[in-house]
């Protein structure tokens, strides 16, 4: 009897530490999760333009130009260097929330249940989750053309500089940026078949980059509907370095 009891003592301290270990293992994973999704939202959420307005010249670039908090609309009401210092702040968001912040945190136990890729995309998408509707800024932000190719360059940027070709053909031939962003970002799910498949260039997790890059350019496209009815009825803005607004 005494025997069986201590067997039975063993195996419930057992299975109960083991238990105990699981659901630590599993909280410190959620719990990279949570950072990952927290920080890449927060940092995507930095309303760079909107800084830039308020900074330079004391305005909400909302309420001028195109009314779009983004790189192209500072450049028509504030210049372009202001624009160019907008678009390559908010590229560096994603490309900060996919290159470091994703691997910071990609430890432990997450490491068996995703891949970096999928983890990469996850910061991703919070990045321009964040840029799109900004917590600092009453939840109405940019387009995510620039944060996403921030995204793309830490992930595939071969796919993203044919992405890029593209939309500066299409802006140098049209003059419409929202066009070129609609075009480039269509273009990309196209782009990572034909590296793959035709070009041979293989990526870390084709498929997972392929629904990726769908997801954006459908963001990206319902994000520019206002662009398209503009676009359709011929009174779209183009891209024009002339005027600025003064104080």
């Amino acid at each position: 009897m005494g025997l069986y009891s201590g067997v039975i003592d063993f195996l419930s301290y057992f299975f109960k530490f083991d238990l105990a270990f699981l659901k630590l293992k599993i909280g410190l994973m959620m719990l990279n999760l949570a950072l990952i999704v927290l920080l890449s939202y927060l940092v995507g959420s930095i309303p760079t333009s909107i800084i830039v307005g308020k900074l330079v010249r004391g305005i909400d670039i909302r309420n001028y130009g195109s009314g779009n908090p983004g790189g192209t609309n500072v450049i028509r009401v504030i210049g372009l260097g202001w624009g160019i210092f907008v678009i390559l702040f908010d590229a560096f968001k994603g490309f900060f929330a996919t290159s470091f912040i994703a691997k910071w945190f990609y430890q432990g136990n997450l490491t068996e249940v995703l891949n970096f890729t999928s983890v990469q995309i996850l910061a991703g998408c919070l990045a321009i989750i964040g840029h799109m509707w900004t917590i600092f800024a009453g939840f109405r932000g940019g387009k995510g053309v620039s944060t996403s190719a921030g995204i793309l360059l830490g992930i595939a940027p071969f796919d993203l500089l044919l992405a890029f070709l593209i939309f500066i053909v299409i802006v140098a031939l049209t003059r419409y940026v929202s066009l070129g962003s609609i075009v480039s970002a269509l273009s990309f799910p196209l782009i990572i078949i034909l590296t793959e498949k035709v070009l041979k260039f293989q990526h870390r997790d084709f498929y997972t980059l392929l629904i990726f890059g769908s997801v954006i350019a459908v963001l990206i496209v319902y994000r520019h509907k206002s662009n398209i009815k503009r676009l359709l009825a011929g009174n779209e803005n183009k891209l024009s370095f002339g005027k600025r607004y003064e104080n």
